[in-house]
């Protein structure tokens, strides 16, 4: 290499998690930091034209202290520059990226190996999941919610509502009358939970929208807000 890092400052973009410095890419191939630095600004018009976004551009300090540029690249972007190198280096570079798979994957493996991680992990993943769910009926008003808007319990609620044609209740969950569907009037909110035992428990229940609550209010005698 022709230059010897002391710090490197990046700037990743993009959804991956692994990124290789134009210093790297060098050091792999065999090639002077310059020559790839090079073949990248040449490159980066093309990748920009389909892509819509530029390589992400950073820093590092050479051996006698002074700031030198480097680029930041995901796999995507690095074997995109790497279709101009000959098959020697497009070679190394391939291997090298199985490399930091291999061993990101083995730490992923360590890291499941301890109960709270894997705790972290799955509350993760069920938590994004549920967001994307229930995204639709974020702002909505669950029935309780409601009922207090008309100083009644819950239960009074739902049978009132019921009495008037609006709800009916099938399968252990009240639903919106078939005449009323295409209102927009409720939407569903599903919640995830798990019993003593790690059995998991999934509850998908009506929510009133904005719209479902003027309604209410118009059905029920009270003025709308």
């Amino acid at each position: 290499m022709e230059a010897t890092i002391i710090s490197l400052q990046t700037k990743h973009v993009g959804n991956d998690n692994q990124h290789m410095t134009s210093l790297e890419i060098a050091e792999v191939t065999g090639k002077q930091h310059k020559d790839v630095l090079k073949a990248i600004r040449n490159m980066e018009p093309a990748w920009v034209q389909v892509a819509g976004r530029k390589f992400a551009l950073g820093s590092y300090k050479d051996a006698n202290g002074q700031l030198r540029p480097c680029y930041s690249l995901t796999k995507t972007e690095c074997l995109y520059i790497a279709t101009k190198f000959n098959d020697e280096a497009r070679a190394k570079l391939v291997l090298r990226w199985e490399e930091l798979e291999s061993a990101q994957r083995g730490r992923f493996r360590c890291a499941l190996s301890e109960p709270k991680e894997i705790l972290r992990l799955a509350d993760e993943i069920i938590g994004e999941g549920l967001r994307m769910l229930n995204e639709e009926a974020e702002d909505t008003l669950t029935a309780t919610q409601v009922a207090k808007t008309f100083n009644m319990t819950v239960w009074d609620f739902n049978q009132v509502v019921r009495d008037m044609g609006i709800q009916y209740r099938r399968h252990g969950r009240w639903n919106i009358s078939d005449d009323l569907k295409d209102r927009d009037l409720v939407r569903l909110r599903t919640h995830v939970s798990y019993s003593l035992k790690g059995e998991k428990k999934i509850r998908t229940y009506m929510t009133w929208t904005l719209n479902g609550l003027r309604f209410l209010n118009s059905k029920l005698g009270y003025p709308n807000f």
